[in-house]
């Protein structure tokens, strides 16, 4: 048996609270990317603009600089052949010339990634949040819910994070809050039962999205990372079909090694997602590109913050921007 805690009916948020204005986004998207920003491309401009030639060393100075800069060493060999073979053929007049290629580069790379979740005819459409522990997944399962009930569909809630004690009881929180009927069972209950029967109740009352939680698991353990080979495996006897779509949640405040987690993550469940947490604050946000090269995965949305408003789907163009500053140097 399980608890099915009711919430109210599902209901259209109202027009006074759509999604935050782009002007607002953009300015919090830049204030977010402060760090980072002076870390990379703010450190960039001071090497590259005004300078009158382009020699190797300042090539090899560039290279150090993203290395440094959790950019990624796939990501850097490719940037800095690109210029080598640039200066090379006498196709690089000055520094102004590096930082266009280093914007067109970089902007090149994550917009083969802008692939917004698009909710398929499948009904219910299934969720399956997963993540190590601390990277926000409760957080963004009430967003993402959010998100979604202001695009009109109905959505419920499983608390498919048996282990950790308050898990239930803040997406609970969520719930309330967004008005979501939640499936739960007690702490330590098997994680893929809660999820069958969400799935089972979504079924029955028509819901359009099925979000399910679970625990928090270190990338490195098999034994967990096996626990969601079984969730999938048991929804698949409801929907063969599903989960429609896995989402990594990935802390970016941790650089390079939110990498080796989508990698494990990707290669032990196949991911067709990812959401990129904790922006705010960290001088790490370089670790994109580097994920975006090599997983070539759509990064679907991006948090800026606590509130509920805060995840937003994800534009290259307007990382992009908002990364740069849209330096004079770049204005023609």
């Amino acid at each position: 048996m399980f608890d099915f805690l009711k919430r109210k009916d599902v209901k259209a948020v109202s027009e006074a609270d759509t999604e935050t204005s782009k002007p607002a986004f953009f300015g919090r998207l830049k204030a977010n990317l402060q760090k980072t920003r002076h870390q990379l491309i703010e450190s960039l401009a001071n090497l590259v603009l005004g300078k009158k030639t382009v020699d190797t060393d300042l090539i090899d100075e560039i290279e150090h600089l993203l290395l440094t800069s959790d950019v990624g060493v796939t990501v850097t060999e490719e940037i800095i052949v690109e210029l080598t073979q640039k200066l090379e053929r006498n196709q690089l007049a000055d520094g102004k010339a590096v930082w266009k290629i280093l914007q067109q580069h970089l902007i090149a790379l994550l917009q083969a990634c802008e692939k917004p979740l698009v909710i398929s005819s499948a009904k219910p459409y299934v969720i399956l949040v997963v993540g190590v522990n601390g990277v926000g997944k409760t957080t963004t399962i009430g967003k993402l819910a959010h998100y979604l009930q202001k695009q009109g569909k109905q959505v419920m809630l499983a608390a498919g994070d048996t282990f950790r004690a308050a898990a239930t009881e803040q997406l609970a929180i969520w719930a309330e809050r967004n008005h979501l009927p939640l499936v739960a069972q007690h702490q330590g209950a098997d994680s893929a039962s809660v999820i069958y029967d969400a799935l089972q109740a979504a079924k029955a009352r028509n819901i359009d999205v099925l979000i399910a939680d679970t625990a928090g698991r270190l990338h490195t353990k098999d034994n967990l990372m096996q626990e969601l080979h079984k969730v999938k495996k048991v929804l698949a006897k409801l929907d063969p079909t599903a989960p429609h779509e896995t989402l990594l949640i990935l802390d970016a405040s941790i650089g390079q090694n939110s990498l080796v987690q989508a990698e494990i993550f990707h290669k032990a469940i196949e991911l067709t997602g990812i959401v990129l947490t904790k922006l705010d604050g960290t001088a790490k946000g370089g670790m994109v590109f580097s994920i975006a090269k090599k997983l070539a995965l759509p990064l679907r949305f991006i948090g800026l913050g606590e509130g509920i408003d805060d995840l937003q789907k994800f534009s290259a163009k307007e990382f992009i921007d908002a990364l740069f500053n849209k330096p004079p140097a770049l204005e023609e």
